[in-house]
């Protein structure tokens, strides 16, 4: 009678309780930085609204207008934005998730994948409901939108989303190494993509000189893509959606060798003292 009955786990059944603990964990990623959890979101959605809001002005400031895509020109300054914005903040989120040395992972069911998998779903699930609620306000309280190809626009943002996830999961794996340096390499990344993403360029019309110093980064490409799935009339030519996807695999591989060999050598003490 005292014998411990060890049931058995199918595999279906193993997949079900992984698909709810990283549920739980985004839930609790989401509620983390905003007790109120309809709060935090309705932040999320005014960062996004504010950033398209600058953009639009300086690009009028700077006279960019004249040489954007024939169509809605806020919802060419949106296409950039969104993209941006979810790209930058999965690569926030996953560089901040939990690593080796996190008193989560004391935690049996916890490991390092579902921590990422959670942060990099609740980033998406923010910024995907940023943009469609500031999308469905303009298109019923300002003028209603067209758009080519909606599910090649989801697909550019979700590709915009796995690049991010790629590039966090490198600075997450260099994090318990030095976290401050990582820290400020990844506010520095963030940050320079508000030019390196190049959403204020149309590729088209940018000389190859100049195109030259955009061409490395993944959302650029994203963004151009999504354009061109937006837009009736604009045709990327410059940029491919080959290029994001062979970089965020590149960089999730490199990401996961390197965060396997800072589990196997990682010290909770480490982060004592600091």
């Amino acid at each position: 009678m005292f014998r411990s009955q060890v049931q058995r786990k199918s595999r279906l059944r193993s997949g079900f309780q992984i698909l709810e603990l990283v549920f739980h964990v985004a839930i609790r990623n989401l509620r983390k930085t905003n007790g109120n959890a309809m709060l935090g979101l309705a932040l999320s959605i005014f960062q996004s609204l504010l950033m398209v809001l600058v953009m639009f002005a300086l690009f009028h400031i700077l006279g960019v207008r004249r040489i954007a895509i024939r169509g809605d020109f806020l919802l060419y300054v949106m296409s950039g934005v969104f993209m941006f914005m979810t790209h930058v903040k999965t690569i926030g989120a996953v560089a901040s998730a939990d690593g080796p040395t996190s008193p989560m992972m004391m935690h049996s069911p916890m490991n390092p994948i579902i921590s990422i998998a959670a942060a990099a779903l609740s980033a998406l699930y923010q910024q995907t409901l940023a943009a469609g609620v500031i999308l469905f306000f303009y298109h019923t309280a300002f003028t209603p939108i067209t758009i080519d190809d909606p599910v090649g626009v989801l697909g550019m943002h979700l590709l915009s989303w796995f690049a991010g996830i790629g590039i966090g999961m490198v600075f997450l794996s260099a994090k318990p190494w030095q976290p401050e340096g990582v820290g400020i390499l990844t506010s520095l990344y963030q940050r320079a993509n508000m030019i390196a993403s190049g959403k204020m360029l149309v590729a088209n019309a940018t000389p190859a000189s100049v195109r030259s110093m955009f061409d490395w980064n993944p959302l650029f490409h994203t963004i151009d893509q999504g354009r061109g799935f937006i837009f009736l009339n604009y045709g990327p030519r410059y940029t491919s959606i080959e290029y994001p996807i062979y970089f965020a695999l590149t960089c999730m591989m490199i990401g996961l060798m390197a965060e396997f060999f800072t589990r196997q050598h990682a010290s909770a003490s480490w982060n004592k003292g600091r």
